[in-house]
């Protein structure tokens, strides 16, 4: 158990870390701003995205968010990792860049992975 946990609270704390804390802090600078701008985006999707990154994160890294909440963030993050590809591809072609929402998207299906992995050992606790 301890190691499941380890790895769950790791690969969550950078999704956390890297799409909801930085995010927050960085998306009001220019090159956020123009970021989203060459992607073709609109600027209210700039602040719509950071909103729901946040919030998500926050929900992702609550203990006490409730399973069927914390299924739909990571949902989410991985729409909105897997958009991202698709989107860098689109405007500038496969590159290096186009692949970095991908890692994002490894630490998710980890994270997810090892959030179950967790859930089914506290049951198995609990039934015993």
């Amino acid at each position: 158990m301890k190691k499941y946990s380890i790895i769950y609270w790791t690969t969550t704390s950078l999704i956390f870390l890297l799409d909801a804390v930085i995010p927050a802090l960085t998306s009001h600078t220019e090159l956020a701003v123009e970021g989203i701008r060459h992607l073709g985006f609109p600027d209210y999707f700039r602040i719509q995205l950071t909103i729901f990154k946040v919030v998500g994160g926050v929900l992702l890294i609550l203990p006490q968010t409730p399973s069927r909440v914390k299924e739909w963030v990571y949902a989410g993050f991985g729409i909105s990792f897997i958009s991202a590809m698709v989107a860098h591809a689109a405007v500038d072609g496969v590159n290096v860049q186009t692949f970095v929402p991908m890692v994002a998207l490894a630490l998710l299906i980890i994270s997810y992975t090892y959030y179950h992995k967790r859930q089914a050992h506290k049951s198995l606790v609990v039934q015993h």
